[in-house]
């Protein structure tokens, strides 16, 4: 069976020492915004788009030092992690689907979220700082990890 993987791209927002999390409708789990990048997206193109429709935030992402010069192109700034999701796994154990995930971590100047169109609504996000993260037993521990590495990142980006 061949298996299908699809670029995505979640953004862990912080502001004030918190992340925004909400609660995913179908996949019943707390996620931070993120989705698919579009055919003629890069990655963190998408993972602006992507905060900004679910949340309504703009966002600044953390810009890692990249130092390679190229004559026909350009390294692009990593992600901080680039995750491999199993999405459709079948009782053999085969995989059909999965998500290559590039995780960046955002700073926002505010929390006054409110998505467009038909994304979650505002009331279904919720501002998680570390401890919040650590007691909050329906996390998954990636989100946990990845949202109190976030808030650290930006907490020593702003020193």
């Amino acid at each position: 069976m061949e298996t299908t993987r699809h670029f995505t791209a979640t953004v862990y927002v912080v502001h004030d020492g918190a992340v925004a999390l909400h609660r995913h409708d179908r996949l019943d789990m707390w996620l931070a915004p993120g989705g698919h990048l579009d055919r003629d997206e890069l990655p963190r193109e998408a993972a602006r788009r992507e905060v900004r429709e679910e949340t309504g935030l703009d966002v600044t992402l953390l810009k890692p030092e990249t130092s390679v010069e190229a004559v026909a192109g350009r390294e692009l700034p990593p992600a901080e992690h680039v995750m491999l999701f199993d999405i459709d796994v079948y009782p053999n154990g085969e995989v059909g689907h999965q998500h290559v995930d590039f995780v960046y971590f955002g700073e926002a100047e505010d929390r006054d979220i409110d998505p467009a169109g038909d994304e979650a609504d505002a009331d279904e996000w919720e501002w998680f700082a570390p401890d919040g993260l650590r007691s909050f037993d329906e996390l998954t521990t990636e989100v946990e990890t990845l949202g109190v590495e976030a808030i650290a990142a930006v907490e020593r980006r702003s020193a």
